[in-house]
């Protein structure tokens, strides 16, 4: 019994359960065994004088309903650990790694001991190319089942693809020392990494031929006529061109190998052509692919004429989008590098818009944002480089809608598995691609994008979240400012539910979240008066005016706004204002701002409170009437300014007459009666 108490405490799950399943054992046996006749045909006892030992039987119930409950539970959590790994093997099939790896991991949640979980995750995460991760995964899975032969073999790929040859035939061996008839099966997985390990030493000798004294004291010229020798093996190409590649070490080298007809090199060398152009590389093609892309990346770096070259060849148009869709993490990584030589320049932006189809960009170079290392970062400035030139921006309307519409709401639904800064970042790319109206339309209109945008808003809420996640909350919110001033169906679909965040998110203690927040409200709020209803219930008037007690410009500006679209149709907003701020002594000190926005909004929002009874007698003493006079007449550039404080004036004097008195002695009156044609157009 203390054996099966100490298996309860454990930390361990596989501990745990092995404790409840003894103790479902005992139970079983204890319902299942019948009384036995007692066969005793002498009379046997001995009386025991001592003091009987008592048995606790309310601590054995309690134990056993404890057993029981956990088996119930366990039983629930095996059907969700289920439901989630069938969400997840779905995902996966679809090629979504991101949402399958999400999925597994849910339902590991729930049941840490579930083997399948941990090898469908670490399959996914080869997919992925975390090959560290899958080795976790796998680990886990063999203390779930030390046979686990799905688990030795994904951890045998993963190895070899870290180039640890010694331990992927290690893993190798052991599936066939679990089951010796699948000898035929794994046989060729072990001369896979036997190749592989040959493979690289043989790559390893030819780099060292290169960079042996013979070859390293060639001139550029000479150590390009040896790369023009054909029928080499491929592997001494890739060990000359990286020679070749820190024989660059300024300027001068760099016209020498354009000089010398250096760039032909992929079109006059067929094995080399032949390597960086295939659709599904080897591994010594891959070497190949990158030893080229550094080569660019030294022979471009600074060069114009360089940059000029490379990217009007033949081939590039084409090979390098599809470097940038490889699958292969390094290839990926040095493309982007070899990219961002030409994004972080006019002139180079210029190349790029000029002599690549640039309309698929924008979701490759998104689709990096699921990436754990730096190509995230490197995307996301390439991306922020490249929507400075309008003519991107218009090559993105192609496939916006088809291509970057989904995966863009799938980032946002999974922004919690993603890179974090990087997403901020991309948020922010998109924001800036919305200032072309074609893509805002095309984006207002997508109701998938409004519940991706309002799911990450539920991920972030204050107290929610880390901080690179309120990045991407603030991300989000400027975006949906910027979609906000187009109307579509879907925003009118939405409008409660953003209206709610958004009052929500009023009480953050981070006031950029704050002042994006009413921002939002701002635009959203006329687009549904059911919104404004909701807001006006939930205390949206007492926000308002104690944030406009404290608040900055921009935020003043926001929160005014709100409360003028509020005050316009409903009554109950109205009377709040009255009663919130007395005498008008906030919207009094909003008059009198500089900004013509604000005071236009706060002498709008004024003239609807100004019907509550009482609200215009509560203003005898107060300056109110030259104040709305100043503006009325003034020349402020915004007109609605001056037929806002018209309006305002003319109400004032109609609920209470007695303002007419102090108009007359600032000698008023024509203003006043040119307001009234105002009122009797509202």
């Amino acid at each position: 019994l203390a054996d099966l108490l100490e298996g309860f405490k454990s930390a361990d799950p596989v501990v745990q359960e092995k404790a409840l399943a003894e103790t479902e054992e005992r139970l079983r046996d204890s319902e299942a065994s019948p009384e036995e006749e007692c066969t005793t045909k002498v009379n046997k006892t001995v009386i025991n004088t001592r003091a009987p030992v008592r048995l606790n039987h309310g601590f054995l119930a309690a134990l056993e309903k404890d057993a029981r409950e956990r088996a119930k539970q366990r039983k629930r959590n095996q059907r969700l650990a289920n439901a989630l790994k069938e969400k997840g093997n779905d995902a996966f099939r679809r090629g979504d790694y991101v949402t399958a790896i999400q999925k597994y991991t849910e339902g590991l949640e729930k049941l840490k001991d579930q083997q399948q979980l941990y090898t469908n995750r670490a399959q996914a995460y080869l997919k992925m190319h975390e090959y560290e991760k899958a080795i976790g995964d796998c680990n886990w899975a063999l203390k779930c089942d030390e046979k686990c032969i799905k688990a030795y073999f994904l951890m045998g790929k993963a190895h070899l693809a870290l180039k640890h040859f010694s331990e992927s035939r290690q893993c190798y061996r052991k599936i066939l020392d679990i089951d010796p008839q699948k000898k035929s099966l794994f046989k060729d997985c072990i001369n896979e990494v036997n190749l592989e390990e040959k493979r690289m030493n043989e790559e390893e000798k030819a780099l060292k031929e290169f960079q042996s004294g013979k070859f390293t004291a060639l001139s550029i010229k000479e150590l390009l006529q040896k790369l023009d020798k054909p029928d080499q093996n491929i592997l001494y190409y890739s060990g000359g061109i990286r020679v070749l590649t820190g024989a660059m070490k300024d300027c001068t080298e760099q016209t020498l190998f354009r000089t010398n007809d250096g760039f032909s090199i992929i079109n006059d060398n067929e094995v080399i052509r032949r390597g960086f152009s295939a659709e599904r590389k080897n591994t010594a093609e891959v070497d190949l692919s990158i030893s080229l892309l550094f080569l660019w990346q030294a022979v471009c770096a600074g060069n114009e004429e360089n940059q000029r070259l490379l990217l009007t060849h033949p081939d590039m148009n084409v090979q390098l989008s599809k470097l940038l869709s490889s699958g292969v993490p390094e290839i990926q990584k040095e493309t982007l590098a070899l990219i961002s030589l030409y994004s972080e320049t006019e002139y180079g932006r210029r190349l790029l818009v000029r002599h690549q189809d640039l309309s698929r960009w924008l979701q490759i170079l998104m689709m990096f944002i699921n990436s754990p290392d730096g190509r995230a970062s490197s995307a996301v400035n390439i991306l922020a480089d490249l929507t400075q030139e309008e003519s991107f921006k218009i090559q993105c309307r192609i496939e916006f809608s088809t291509g970057v519409l989904p995966l863009f709401s799938q980032l946002l639904i999974s922004a919690k598995q993603v890179n974090g800064r990087a997403l901020a970042r991309c948020i922010g790319v998109v924001g800036d691609l919305c200032t072309d109206g074609v893509v805002r339309k095309k984006m207002a209109d997508c109701q998938e994008c409004w519940q991706a945008c309002l799911k990450l808003v539920d991920e972030c809420l204050p107290g929610g979240s880390t901080p690179e996640y309120q990045e991407c909350l603030f991300a989000v919110l400027g975006l949906m400012m910027n979609l906000l001033l187009e109307s579509s169906a879907a925003i009118q679909c939405f409008a409660l539910d953003i209206s709610g965040r958004c009052m929500s998110l009023l009480s953050s203690k981070d006031g950029r979240i704050v002042t994006r927040a009413l921002g939002v409200l701002s635009r959203i709020l006329p687009a549904s008066s059911s919104a404004v209803e909701e807001v006006v219930k939930g205390g949206i008037v007492k926000k308002m005016i104690r944030i406009l007690k404290a608040g900055g410009q921009i935020t003043s500006n926001y929160a005014i706004r709100t409360l003028s679209i509020c005050t316009k149709s409903s009554i109950q907003a109205q009377e709040e204002v009255v009663k919130s701020d007395k005498r008008f002594g906030v919207l009094l000190k909003l008059l009198n701002s500089e900004n013509e926005i604000i005071v236009g909004n706060a002498a709008f929002c004024l003239g609807h409170c100004l019907v509550v009874p009482g609200a215009a007698a509560s203003l005898l003493n107060s300056n109110i009437v030259m104040v709305l006079l100043k503006h009325a007449g003034g020349d402020a550039t915004n007109t609605s300014v001056q037929e806002n404080a018209a309006i305002a004036l003319g109400r004032l004097c109609t609920a209470e007459p007695r303002h007419i008195f102090q108009l007359r002695e600032l000698n008023g009156m024509a203003i006043l009666n040119s307001s009234m044609k105002y009122l009797h157009n509202v």
